[in-house]
């Protein structure tokens, strides 16, 4: 290797470390259309191989924002990739589209192979969760960019769908439905705002209004919809979507809508986690702020025909009919509060 690159902080031998732990993480998403796996210079895929007529892709990409703080703080680095997968690939199946593939990038200020192997087998993971095959990345060792022991991690998805069946919201109209997925917490925003809150705390504490430890509970990766919501679609049920992230309802709601409609949601219809109650409580927080920047416990918003409620429930137990769509543009939220 050369001694003068380890001399200026890059170990090549790290790095080589590095791609032969990750691989036995990589296989476990191979998915029909992969055409080799890691290690080429870019990941390729044959869209030949999917039954899609008229296709579309639709692409998205994100991170996963000053979370990774907290995985800093904790020493907890499995996880953390579920929620860069989840960021990525539900943006792209609110628009319908099924993930194809995925690529990430690592940035650290020095490699350590069994730290970035726990990173990538999140990425992996939550790539398994969305049927996405992680087909290529970058690890980038940055000495003096990065501390030691701290990363960034961003990623990119693609998906495809069948022309006819690329959701736009265009058909959302008065009258229809509003329904709720269940978020796993609070996914990966609001962190900014968190890490304020909870400065100071001992994450290993043990809050018993949660369950769990204070460290568990904010590191809980974000719910990946794309198994949930995809039968939806291809059954037509689905008229708009919104991916509830950075800006709650109030910002990604609307985002679905055609102009001249808005939303009125009941927010005693679905039971919000103890996490947003905590964290409300905890922070003087006004329950005004909580819905403009937390998914408040609804990750995902379905905007539905009337007549498909009954389907959707019987098929997603788990979903809750949350609201209607109203000819008033914005979002009202009803029963706590109005906007």
């Amino acid at each position: 290797m050369s001694k003068r690159y380890a001399d200026a902080g890059v170990s090549l031998e790290a790095g080589y470390e590095t791609v032969s732990r990750i691989q036995k993480h990589v296989q476990k998403t191979n998915r029909p259309g992969v055409m080799g796996m890691i290690g080429g210079f870019g990941g390729a895929f044959d869209l030949s191989s999917l039954q899609v007529k008229e296709p579309m892709l639709v692409s998205g990409t994100d991170g996963v924002g000053t979370k990774l703080m907290l995985a800093f703080q904790t020493g907890r680095h499995d996880t953390i990739g579920i929620d860069c997968v989840a960021m990525c690939v539900n943006d792209i199946v609110a628009q319908g589209a099924e993930p194809l593939y995925f690529l990430d990038y690592l940035a650290c200020g020095k490699a350590d192979p069994v730290l970035l192997e726990q990173v990538v087998k999140g990425v992996a993971d939550g790539c398994v969760q969305a049927g996405s095959a992680l087909i290529g990345g970058e690890t980038a060792e940055m000495p003096g960019m990065y501390p030691e022991g701290e990363y960034d991690l961003a990623g990119f998805a693609v998906g495809v769908c069948e022309k006819s069946e690329y959701i736009t919201g265009e058909t959302i109209a008065e009258g229809d439905v509003l329904i709720g997925l269940p978020s796993s917490g609070l996914h990966s925003n609001g962190f900014s705002l968190v890490r304020q809150i909870v400065k100071g705390m001992d994450l290993e504490m043990e809050v018993p209004a949660l369950g769990m430890t204070l460290g568990e509970a904010l590191l809980t990766p974000t719910e990946i919809y794309v198994k949930t919501v995809l039968p939806l679609v291809r059954k037509g049920y689905v008229k708009g979507m919104a991916h509830i992230t950075g800006g709650g309802f109030i910002e990604n709601i609307p985002r679905m809508m055609p102009a001249g409609v808005g939303a009125k949601v009941d927010v005693d219809s679905w039971r919000v986690p103890p996490i947003f109650t905590w964290l409300e409580e905890v922070g003087s927080l006004e329950r005004e702020e909580m819905y403009s920047v937390f998914n408040m416990g609804i990750g995902m918003v379905l905007a539905v025909d009337p007549k498909s409620v009954l389907s959707i429930l019987a098929q997603v137990p788990e979903a809750v009919v949350m609201g209607e769509v109203t000819a008033t543009e914005g979002v009202t939220l009803e029963n706590s509060l109005v906007l």
